[in-house]
């Protein structure tokens, strides 16, 4: 059985610090700025061998109107009605606070099991705020310095129980723990997820695509630009296939993110970016391919992901016809690396098109993937060169194209060597590309190209 805890508390105690920690690494957002964490965020923990399922989640704000703090706190409900156990987290070095007090007395009434965490407790200043815990009257409180590591064995100790309760891989009794576990077969290993990163500009509809494609409110959602702050990932399946769909902050241009927070942010999303295996570029219908939708693009194709466009709000659009016409002449003229990228037109609101744009994410993963045979790439490079021969270099003899391999997949590579490949001229590798592309059956996929000088042998 799935054992869960929950990390809860006022803004700004250390919560994504703790997360981070029980993980094993860096993956929540990190800042002193109080509310960073809006979405809640799931993760594996390790505790000296105790496997469960952690969440991070926002700050437990007293607001029930329809704003952003409001949302915030809906997500966290929703963190703590799936959780099997809580870790109330407070600020030792703050003390006891009037808001402290009243989420304990929330949390009493939730008959959910709750671990009081007093965080900071590195050095004496946090020694009177852990006494003052004992004031809230949920338990012996844990005092723990998240930042620094202390503190974890007893917090291993305080789980250890409920962990045990549940049957968490870990937690056994010693002789228990003694017999081996049995190999699982080779057939059996669980299939890799795809990962599926949401990326685009500010407020263009990724959380809310995310949300239909689950299935349920998993994201803060709301007309305000720049809510998703974190790169949150989800493990999902599609038609059977496992999924790791990631969604990630907004991405604006360079001159444009000021704050350390928000580079913190962009440097999250980028790195889901390099982490992806199909990354999905959500557009506005209404400012379809604006230069930093060409910037995203062109950063994803250099990091060799593979990439479809997903044209969102399409419901809004009045001339289909004319909206696709410039669409297909911005991706033909700006993005020639990646030609015949899949372009699809979806609702998020509405969750129109959503199933044919992840049959096209599974399509565009398998042609990321494939490989293709060496004695077919020989036969085409044959043919390619008989139909457009080389030009002869500075010397005066035409330069030799002699074999031809594909070293790599995800994404496709391919090797050649030539006689004298420096005086090739781009423009024929540009042929030779766009006839892989076409021959092979590689749309809307990055290819990696290069050319080596081939082996004389008759050299000493």
């Amino acid at each position: 059985m799935g054992f869960t805890v929950a990390i809860i508390g006022r803004p700004n105690v250390g919560k994504s610090t703790l997360f981070n920690r029980l993980v094993g690494r860096r993956v929540a957002l990190v800042h002193d700025t109080p509310g960073v964490t809006r979405d809640r965020r799931e993760g594996e923990a390790q505790l000296f061998g105790l496997q469960f399922r952690v969440v991070d989640t926002a700050g437990l704000e007293e607001a029930f109107d329809e704003s952003v703090a409001a949302r915030m706190r809906a997500q966290t409900e929703a963190a703590l009605a799936d959780s099997d156990l809580i870790l109330m987290l407070i600020d030792a070095r703050a003390g006891v606070t009037p808001l402290d007090r009243h989420f304990a007395d929330h949390l009493r009434k939730s008959a959910k099991p709750v671990i009081v965490i007093a965080n900071k407790c590195e050095g004496r200043a946090g020694q009177p705020g852990l006494i003052e815990a004992y004031e809230l009257g949920l338990g012996e409180p844990v005092a723990v310095s998240a930042e620094h590591g202390e503190g974890m064995a007893e917090l291993f100790d305080a789980i250890l129980p409920f962990a045990r309760e549940h049957g968490v891989a870990g937690a056994e009794e010693p002789e228990e723990a003694e017999e081996p576990a049995e190999e699982q077969d080779e057939g059996e290993r669980p299939e890799k997820p795809l990962q599926l990163a949401i990326v685009g500009r500010p407020n263009v509809g990724k959380s809310t695509m995310v949300n239909r494609l689950l299935g349920e409110e998993r994201m803060l959602t709301g007309p305000e630009a720049g809510l998703t702050r974190d790169a949150i990932a989800v493990e999902w399946q599609h038609r059977g296939r496992r999924v790791r769909l990631v969604d990630t902050a907004g991405l604006r241009r360079r001159a444009n993110v000021t704050g350390e927070l928000e580079k913190l942010s962009v440097a999250n999303s980028l790195e889901a970016i390099r982490l992806a295996h199909v990354v999905v570029l959500v557009l506005d219908a209404g400012a379809i391919l604006d230069k930093q939708d060409l910037t995203i693009a062109r950063l994803v194709l250099d990091e060799g992901r593979a990439l479809v466009v997903a044209v969102n709000k399409w419901d809004l659009v009045e001339d289909h016809r004319e909206a696709l016409r410039r669409l297909g002449d911005r991706l033909e003229a700006s993005l020639p690396q990646a030609r015949g990228v899949p372009t699809l037109t979806v609702s998020a609101l509405t969750g129109r098109g959503l199933d044919r744009l992840m049959d096209e994410v599974l399509r565009v993963y398998e042609t990321w993937n494939r490989r293709i045979p060496t004695a077919q790439l020989n036969r085409w490079l044959i043919e390619a060169v008989e139909r457009h021969p080389p030009p002869a270099s500075q010397g005066g003899r035409r330069i030799k194209l002699r074999y031809m391999t594909q070293v790599k997949s995800r994404p496709p590579t391919f090797v050649a060597f030539a006689s004298k490949p420096e005086d090739l001229p781009e423009s024929y590798t540009r042929y030779l590309i766009n006839g892989l592309r076409d021959t092979f059956d590689l749309p809307g996929v990055p290819i990696r190209f290069s050319l080596r000088k081939g082996k004389n042998p008759y050299a000493p």
